[in-house]
Parts: C-alpha cells; structure tokens; sequence
C-alpha cells in the first residue's frame, strides 16, 4: 500500500463524515502490519463533548474486533489550508494501539496541498500506554 493509496482511502472516509456543527469533516486510515487497512470518520454530536475523531473510531473497529495487527501507518485528513494532526487524545490513542503491536508508526498529516510525514513518537514524546504500568 502506498501513501498516496492511504491517503486515498482517509480522504474517502472524511467524504462520510457526521459533522453538521462543525462543517471540519476528517478521515483517518490505519495500516496495519497484515496490509488490513481500518478507516473512520468524526461523529459530531449536538452534546459537542461527546463526539468522536476519526482516529478514535477507527481504533474502535480496530479492538472491537480483536484485531490487533501491529499499527505501521496512519493517514489523517480534514478541511483548510495546512496539513491536520491528530489531536492530543487521538495521539494518545493511536499510541496505545501501537505500542500493543510495539510499531512507532509513520502518521501522515495530509492536507489540500501537502503532507508532512512524522513518527507517532514525534507527536507524543514520552508517551503513557499500557508499558507505563508494568
């Protein structure tokens, strides 16, 4: 799978987004080590606490179905001029994902234009996860 295909299918995914309030529609892909790729899209909800990035819902299928794989690359993309990041908890999420299959994975924080390509470890430096408790 190529970047551009990873791209590709968080840019599908953003298209299927729920996000009447904020108009800010955002996809995620996650590759997985098997080549398995899990999307998700933001889910508003009127109780604005209560909505879910794309990140968090793509986790979500990911554990729901016991799949765990090895994280190798995620893809993140929304609206505007720059190229989007996930945000604080979704970094925190990703990361127990990927430390649960010990990956550091490539995120790739697409925009209209361009893409910046960093390691999940770039974006939450001595990160808490399911090691920090043995």
């Amino acid at each position: 799978m190529t970047d551009e295909d990873l791209i590709a299918a968080a840019r599908a995914a953003a298209a299927k987004s729920y996000s009447p309030y904020s108009n800010f529609a955002v996809g995620a892909a996650l590759l997985l080590q098997d080549g398995s790729v899990v999307t998700g899209t933001n889910v508003e909800n009127a109780s604005y606490g209560l909505a879910l990035c794309a990140e968090t819902v793509a986790v979500a299928k990911i554990l729901s179905e016991n799949w765990v794989g090895g994280l190798e690359k995620v893809a993140v993309t929304g609206p505007g001029a720059d190229p989007i990041t996930p945000c604080g908890r979704c970094r925190q999420v990703l990361n127990e994902l990927a430390q649960l299959g010990g990956t550091d994975p490539d995120i790739l924080c697409v925009g209209p234009d361009s893409v910046t390509k960093v390691r999940l470890s770039e974006l939450l430096p001595h990160a808490f996860g399911p090691a920090s408790l043995a």
